[in-house]
């Protein structure tokens, strides 16, 4: 007891373990943070009205009034506000960490202890409230409402139509056909070069397209799809195979229906890598005994796979869909990048786009978002139940 008497009350049970002076600095740096907030949002200029106000305080009048009038250095009060943006995003947040964890220090224990998780997930909470929980729960609202702001259910309508109804079975059929595709090449290529000898090398060129964009692969595949008129030589390679071959060129990129399956194979091909790579993993995973057991008992290498490794891996396959199929109901890029959805191959993301930014609809283009929000919930909570039951093996 008399050696921890001894120690500095900021060493003693790690009570006061900061100096005051650096939650003086804290708060000091949070109110800077909060005027830089403010000339963020500032829709006259932040970084003018900065850079204006420190020429003020130089004495120089004329530069403050050319900048506030449109002339001057706008330039510098350009990177004057990337300045502040930065010191916000960055500085600011870790000044409300050290600020929080400093005052939750100079609590009792007791409290202390309850309080502290809620600094850290606090934030991270109120974000997401913020730009997650808000904008869904105000996009279902706006779906019901007209450009006035009165209850309709006139936009919901829409979904019966001819045009809608077409969008929905194409985004069946890319769940379905993309879903199914990336996951059985990717089951496929990860048991079949679990047996090779270099497998690292081959896994290399299954997974390299998945660092790509989906705009960059759509253009890759548009050169593969490229149609040259018949006297023409064809420097797509699809058609040129198809034409040695004593065909016609075809379009296949923007001609209904075979561009459907085109475009989906761009997605197929990005997300087998994905696919193959956690199912390889989930395969190596696998206990060699129970391998050795089940072909000590005579089972045949087919079922070995479909009755012994496919149920030991079922959990990773199952985040491996859900994973896939999230990505296939938000599918934009590749059909805007082809077609822009022009050729009945347009998807619920693409006419949200449009009815929003080209038609300006809001309520059409809230009822479409709301559709996707739908759809992607019951693929949730089918993950999330796969991961409780994986965590309680």
């Amino acid at each position: 007891m008399a050696v921890d008497n001894a120690l500095p009350r900021s060493q003693q049970s790690g009570a006061y373990g900061t100096p005051l002076w650096v939650l003086v600095g804290s708060i000091v740096g949070l109110v800077v943070a909060a005027f830089g907030v403010v000339a963020l949002i500032d829709k006259k200029g932040g970084g003018v009205s900065i850079l204006a106000w420190l020429y003020d305080q130089l004495g120089n009048s004329t530069g403050a009034t050319a900048l506030r009038n449109g002339g001057g250095d706008q330039f510098y009060a350009k990177v004057v506000l990337a300045v502040v943006a930065m010191y916000v995003g960055v500085v600011g947040v870790w000044l409300v960490f050290t600020t929080l964890s400093t005052v939750a220090e100079r609590l009792r224990p007791r409290l202390r202890d309850g309080v502290l998780p809620w600094i850290f997930i606090g934030p991270a909470l109120l974000l997401l409230g913020i730009y997650l929980v808000y904008p869904a729960i105000g996009t279902v609202v706006r779906s019901f409402q007209d450009d006035k702001g009165v209850f309709t259910l006139a936009n919901w309508a829409i979904l019966g139509q001819g045009a809608f109804l077409e969008i929905l079975r194409n985004n069946v059929i890319w769940l379905i056909v993309v879903t199914a595709g990336s996951v059985g090449l990717g089951l496929v290529v990860a048991a079949l070069f679990d047996r090779i000898r270099r497998e690292s090398l081959a896994k290399i060129f299954i997974f390299t397209p998945l660092a790509i964009s989906l705009v960059g692969a759509t253009v890759i595949w548009k050169f593969v799809y490229a149609q040259q008129p018949p006297s023409q030589p064809q420097f797509g390679l699809l058609n040129a195979v198809w034409t040695a071959l004593g065909n016609k060129p075809i379009a296949w990129a923007t001609t209904f229906p075979i561009n459907l399956p085109a475009e989906m194979l761009v997605l197929i091909w990005l997300q087998t890598g994905f696919a193959m790579v956690v199912l390889s993993a989930a395969i190596k995973g696998v206990s060699i005994e129970v391998l050795e057991a089940a072909r000590l008992d005579g089972a045949s290498e087919r079922q070995i796979f479909f009755g012994v490794i496919i149920p030991l891996i079922r959990g990773s396959i199952v985040t491996v869909t859900t994973t896939v199929a999230i990505a296939t109901l938000k599918i934009f890029d590749i059909v805007w990048s082809t077609s822009g959805g022009i050729n009945h191959d347009s998807v619920v993301a693409v006419r949200m786009f449009q009815e929003m930014f080209q038609f300006f609809n809001d309520g059409r283009a809230a009822v479409l978002a709301t559709v996707l929000f739908v759809a992607v919930l019951p693929v949730m909570v089918l993950n999330l139940r796969n991961f409780r039951r994986q965590a309680a093996m």
